[in-house]
């Protein structure tokens, strides 16, 4: 897994090195612009709305909710990409945070109607996951909505079929989402909508 000197080495180019895997469709970012939008058309359903984005990078979802009106709340832990994000959002609270840790104080003081990631979970092992995401769900308005877009497959065979493919530049120091068993997990309150044979949206809702 990159730490966070890695992310700030790579911060300048990041966005380029998606668009390149995306257009290509490969691993790990095929389907990537097919995510955000899904989640931005979910998130612009609210008008001028509370929203946390957790791993939010140099802005690229966040900053279009940010011109939409949106009051946006954001974690990441790598400075040079939140330097980036800030000029695209100069009013909004971005902080420099860990995600292994936890959530920061300030974080959990608030409420949201929609809490939004994407590309950044997969640093989580498993379990890890699970706990950060019922701490996410916790932070929800009454009928918010956690947004979850990531490398991830239906089932663990689906995975297996997509490293074997990628051998070469596979990172097995990710931990991609398996529906099956993130659902289980959940005790099935999330959705899952597949936007590439190894990415996809989970929706999980407050209700």
């Amino acid at each position: 897994m990159l730490n966070n000197k890695g992310f700030n080495l790579w911060a300048d180019n990041y966005d380029q090195t998606v668009q390149v895997r995306e257009e290509n469709n490969q691993y790990p970012f095929a389907g990537y612009k097919k995510i955000l939008n899904t989640i931005y058309n979910e998130v612009m359903l609210k008008n001028h709305s509370d929203v946390l984005d957790i791993g939010f990078g140099t802005g690229v979802l966040t900053s279009k909710l940010y011109e939409n009106g949106h009051q946006m709340d954001g974690i990441d832990f790598s400075s040079k990409m939140i330097s980036i994000a800030k000029i695209k959002m100069p009013d909004a609270n971005l902080i420099e945070w860990d995600i292994s840790n936890g959530l920061p104080l300030e974080i959990k003081r608030n409420k949201y109607d929609s809490i939004i990631s994407t590309y950044a979970l997969h640093h989580l092992e498993d379990k890890e996951k699970i706990l950060f995401i019922n701490n996410l769900l916790s932070l929800l308005k009454k009928n918010g909505k956690l947004f979850i877009g990531d490398v991830s497959f239906q089932t663990r065979e689906e995975l297996e079929i997509c490293r074997l493919d990628n051998i070469d530049y596979w990172d097995d120091d990710e931990f991609y989402f398996v529906y099956s068993e993130i659902s289980a997990s959940l005790q099935n309150k999330c959705h899952f909508y597949p936007m590439s044979h190894c990415g996809g949206v989970f929706i999980i809702e407050n209700s």
